[in-house]
């Protein structure tokens, strides 16, 4: 008895603790595909998932940092969802492949047609590609809104401390990883290397091929020779089964 309660007691534990870890981790995010490296250009998502039962999530808006602006930034098409990009005039120029930007984007909406509106228990993602990101930060931070078709209005706004426990509204935060030393080098070097490969894959592929043809003349030899002898047993079967024939003729005779 005692093991039983002990048992239903777990139970019920295991599912608060799950119960309170699992709004906690379901909020707007922000991921690359790949990497986002510092002073580079990269395609990120911001994935959104419906927290609500009775409602779904019909706008998101996306405020871009102001310490570090974004010169370019396309959306990718989304079904059903139309796309507004905000764009606002820089304190200070950006200086970008040798040309001078004078504004940047500040924000990007995304609202839904009825039919695409995010249901519960589903989520939906919202890719974009941006660049030139800065090379003097370790990551950007992008505070969001996402709104309900209750009216109701989530703000996703909350920076974390350094240190310090993630807050109950955080802001997606997209990290920035070092640039290649030496890219170009890098890849040089790959390919030298991919022709080695090839140079010795093709040497093998010669090798394997002349295996193969060997092989094959051997055992065309061999069908060969397996042919002659069950001819020549087969004719000597034949006259065997002549001179039978001719020897029970004659003593039947």
């Amino acid at each position: 008895m005692n093991v039983s309660r002990i048992a239903v007691a777990g139970g019920i534990a295991a599912s608060a603790v799950l119960l309170l870890a699992g709004p906690a981790s379901a909020h707007v995010s922000v991921q690359p595909q790949g990497e986002a490296a510092k002073g580079g250009y990269a395609t990120i998502n911001f994935k959104v998932p419906n927290e609500r039962d009775d409602a779904s999530t019909v706008k998101l808006e996306v405020n871009f940092p102001t310490d570090h602006p974004l010169s370019s930034v396309s959306p990718q098409a989304v079904p059903g969802w139309k796309i507004d990009v905000t764009k606002s005039t820089l304190a200070k120029p950006l200086e970008v492949h040798g040309q001078k930007v004078t504004e940047a984007v500040s924000k990007v909406t995304w609202t839904a047609d009825a039919a695409a509106a995010i249901k519960p228990g589903y989520f939906q993602q919202f890719p974009l590609s941006v660049g030139q990101l800065p090379e003097d930060a370790d990551q950007l931070v992008f505070k969001a809104l996402q709104t309900y078709s209750s009216k109701e209005v989530v703000r996703w706004i909350e920076e974390a401390p350094a240190g310090g426990e993630e807050p109950d509204n955080p802001a997606p935060v997209l990290t920035l990883t070092d640039a290649a030393a030496d890219a170009h080098g890098s890849a040089g070097a790959t390919d030298t290397d991919d022709d080695g490969d090839d140079a010795a894959a093709g040497d093998k592929g010669a090798d394997a091929s002349e295996q193969t043809t060997t092989a094959s003349a051997s055992s065309d030899s061999a069908s060969d020779g397996t042919a002659r002898v069950l001819g020549v047993v087969g004719i000597v079967i034949g006259i065997a089964g002549v001179a039978f024939g001719v020897l029970a003729r004659r003593r039947t005779a």
